[in-house]
């Protein structure tokens, strides 16, 4: 099971809603659907998890590049969601082969992903084929939240099965977050 959630900084303090992310395809969409939310040019947290497999964080400043922090590559990897958030850019891969997005096509969101032998084959299958591959463990910006008070470490040890819980606990916005999940 999925949550996302949207969580804007405003001059009242932060602000969360839940979102519907089947219409995004992209990170640059994505990012655009967050700097919606918002009138100014105000931080922006998108928070998405996978119930105790992964959580990805995208912090949109402005037109700012997105920042991206993903708890476990290899398992977002097998999402839908989380290639929305996987760039070749954050994995330092080549942009994928144009069939890759031909695999998503029939992708909703709800999957589950794999189960424990099919995961295996499929490692198995790319690592022989030199298919797409992500490290079983957190990739992109673990700093991303340092200037809000959650430091590299915190981020880098947070649970998958309660992390945005802390996160917006550390922000003070926990009951703001309980109120959309």
């Amino acid at each position: 099971m999925y949550f996302t959630a949207l969580l804007a900084r405003t001059d009242h303090g932060w602000e969360a809603s839940d979102t519907e992310l089947d219409d995004v395809e992209s990170l640059d969409e994505l990012a655009e659907l967050a700097r919606a939310a918002v009138a100014d040019d105000e931080t922006v947290l998108v928070c998405i998890e996978q119930e105790g497999a992964w959580f990805g964080l995208v912090r949109v400043d402005g037109e700012d590049d997105p920042r991206v922090f993903v708890s476990n590559a290899a398992r977002a990897l097998r999402s839908a969601y989380g290639e929305i958030l996987l760039t070749d850019e954050l994995l330092g891969r080549s942009p994928t082969a144009p069939d890759a997005l031909e695999r998503l096509v029939d992708l909703d969101g709800t999957e589950e992903g794999p189960d424990e032998q099919e995961q295996l084959t499929d490692e198995q299958d790319d690592e022989t084929a030199g298919g797409d591959t992500a490290p079983p463990g957190p990739v992109g910006d673990a700093d991303l939240l340092s200037d809000l008070g959650i430091d590299t470490g915190t981020v880098l040890t947070l649970s998958p099965d309660d992390a945005l819980g802390e996160i917006a606990d550390a922000l003070g916005c926990a009951d703001v977050l309980e109120a959309v999940r």
